[in-house]
């Protein structure tokens, strides 16, 4: 076996990797962003969207999203007879030079608060648990905001179900086109995609999907792109109601009537 082998690597699974606690860092901000949201200049995620500050230190996250949950992609697949192998969070590489096999792990992880809040990082490293740090890390740096709406124009109602309108995002040769889904159709996509969007708050679509899509790396960053759009796109005054627009968290969730 080489020096640089990992041995019993391949057997790993995502609860053995989850049960492994990430180190406690006490945190001290060095950008202004940070200096605020630890002082209480800021105490919303959406002061930081609306003011368009880039997020540089993931604990500006943690801070004002609490509530923000995690979740690893499957994005690898395990050695099996003729590529039959199962699935697993982590995608395996290795280098050949004259001192061995070099190793890598690269691991995709998600966030977000099902409440209109995502993020996707890619995390890589000699070995599987500070990949999946980094990839949780960048995850939060990656946070977007998405918007919402109701999927069928007929419906009426005011729950932001699905997506407001089509749109199409693209990486490599990838293409994948979120439709919007009237209430109760669910997500009609690829697994891991639906991981995200659940994430995001998002509980009807429909989807198409082209080029090599068993590429999961290109698949979630076509979706991300897909999903970026939709706050591109304009939408007039009068369609905001009836289309049941919501970009971000929905605040009525957050208020709680007392009886």
């Amino acid at each position: 076996m080489a020096e640089h082998e990992l041995p019993g690597a391949e057997e790993l699974t995502a609860k053995e990797i989850e049960s492994v606690p990430a180190p406690e860092k006490s945190w001290k901000p060095i950008t202004d962003l940070g200096k605020m949201v630890q002082d209480g200049v800021i105490t919303d995620i959406d002061q930081i969207f609306n003011k368009g500050y880039r997020i540089m230190e993931a604990e500006i996250v943690n801070q004002l999203l609490p509530n923000l949950e995690e979740d690893l992609l499957l994005i690898g697949q395990a050695k099996g007879k003729f590529g039959g192998g199962q699935r697993r969070i982590f995608k395996q590489t290795q280098k050949k030079t004259k001192e061995g096999n070099k190793i890598h792990f690269k691991v995709c992880a998600v966030v977000g608060n099902r409440n209109g809040y995502v993020g996707v990082g890619m995390g890589k490293s000699k070995e599987t648990v500070p990949a999946r740090d980094k990839a949780k890390h960048t995850a939060r740096l990656n946070l977007i905001r998405v918007r919402r709406g109701c999927g069928s124009w007929e419906a009426g109602a005011t729950e932001p179900n699905s997506i407001p309108f089509a749109v199409e995002g693209r990486c490599g040769s990838v293409r994948i086109k979120l439709m919007p889904a009237p209430q109760g159709k669910g997500l009609i996509i690829e697994k891991e995609c639906a991981k995200i969007l659940a994430m995001a708050g998002i509980k009807d679509i429909w989807s198409k999907t082209s080029g090599q899509t068993g590429t999961k790396p290109n698949l979630i960053s076509a979706l991300m792109d897909a999903l970026k759009k939709l706050s591109e796109v304009k939408v007039q005054p009068q369609h905001l109601g009836k289309l049941a627009v919501v970009e971000g968290k929905m605040k009525a969730t957050e208020e709680k009537v007392v009886a």
